[in-house]
């Protein structure tokens, strides 16, 4: 299995050539979100948001590469203990793509 790919910051200290301590956080914090599933990332960047404080969202949005109703979501969730969310499955029943028999007709015929 191969290593999922590791976002790079776009934030202006990453961009900078100058050294800078927030450039190793900000690799380590894309580094954990490389590992993480879907829900799990929006929950962790809902945290680092809140941890940021004002401003935080857009921040981490900038950090992560993850859109900021991504993690508004994700804060939202955490406000309600994440009441709904299954433990065992990283989606809802009923989510994702629908089967193709379901959506193409043709698909059954043949």
């Amino acid at each position: 299995m191969s290593n999922p790919e590791v976002h790079q910051c776009e934030c202006p200290i990453c961009q900078s050539e100058a050294d800078h301590p927030d450039k190793q956080l900000h690799h380590q914090i894309n580094l954990l979100m490389s590992r993480l599933n879907e829900q799990q990332r929006r929950w962790y960047a809902a945290l680092e948001a809140q941890r940021y404080g004002r401003g935080g969202i857009r921040r981490v949005a900038q950090i992560t590469g993850l859109d900021e109703k991504t993690i508004r979501r994700g804060r939202e969730e955490l406000a309600q203990e994440l009441e709904g969310r299954p433990a065992d499955r990283v989606r809802l029943p009923g989510a994702g793509r629908p089967p193709v028999e379901k959506n193409s007709p043709e698909w059954k015929r043949r």
